[in-house]
């Protein structure tokens, strides 16, 4: 089994081949993505909203980021593994970002770091760049920043937008990260930022032309309840099996049908 590095996702790139990543939260969800074949696994702040019940990501601190990579990485074994930096852990200073990176690489374990931004964050992700600290840009649609934005809404429809992420892309790429994710932005602004830049971009909600593409994992095994953004596919419905399981171990306690003597000592 080959361990994927950031320089394979490059190749991967060059090559045409498409890159894949899912998010992770916990060792054994970690352990089955990797054993199944995923290039990334993706620790996102995502956690707020699908494991700690926050309306946003907004809330979620450095030191959960780095509970919940460190749990992740003791999966991996083939995948490449990524943390997201959360709201407030890389935008006060360059040294703080530079402390709260290396906390989710020395002490959760991760082999990169994810912030969100683009021009507004090219020095950060060059400072973080100069120490060796590989970074994985993320414009678009950036959850971080929703109050700004008014809530979750496509980035990059007009004119003005299309050239500011156009630009916001390639600073990040200048600044020194190794990837991008674009997220809920139209297709043709995906594939153009796509073949313009020269490192791999991974789509979220920005169509097929990307070099990769990334979803929630809950959403993808539907266990995200009727939340259901348009550009997510479920692959499985997987909380209606989880409820039948818990309500016929609920009968047969109740009915004194489990434990049976198979399983009694």
């Amino acid at each position: 089994m080959k361990k994927i590095t950031i320089l394979d996702l490059q190749k991967m790139k060059d090559s045409g081949e498409k890159i894949t990543m899912l998010t992770a939260y916990d060792y054994p969800t970690a352990r089955m993505l990797d054993e199944s074949g995923i290039d990334v696994l993706l620790i996102g702040d995502s956690v707020g909203n699908v494991m700690m019940g926050y309306e946003n990501t907004l809330p979620v601190t450095i030191d959960d980021m780095v509970y919940h990579t460190r749990a992740v990485a003791k999966a991996r074994k083939r995948a490449l593994v990524v943390a997201d930096m959360p709201f407030m852990s890389y935008q006060v200073s360059i040294e703080e970002a530079r402390r709260n990176a290396g906390r989710l690489i020395q002490q959760g374990g991760a082999e990169a770091v994810k912030l969100e931004g683009g021009e507004n964050m090219e020095a950060v992700i060059k400072a973080l760049s100069e120490v060796d600290i590989p970074v994985m840009g993320h414009i678009g649609l950036t959850p971080q920043s929703i109050p700004r934005m008014g809530g979750y809404k496509i980035q990059g429809k007009d004119e003005r937008q299309w050239q500011k992420l156009l630009a916001d892309a390639l600073a990040v790429e200048r600044a020194g990260a190794f990837s991008v994710v674009l997220e809920a932005i139209p297709h043709e602004l995906a594939k153009e930022i796509t073949a313009t830049l020269h490192i791999p971009t991974i789509g979220i909600g920005a169509g097929v032309n990307c070099d990769g593409q990334v979803l929630v994992i809950n959403d993808v095994l539907g266990l995200s309840g009727s939340f259901r953004p348009k550009f997510v596919k479920q692959y499985v419905q997987l909380e209606p099996v989880i409820k039948k399981a818990v309500q016929d171990f609920i009968t047969e306690v109740k009915e004194e049908k489990f434990p049976t003597k198979a399983q009694s000592f």
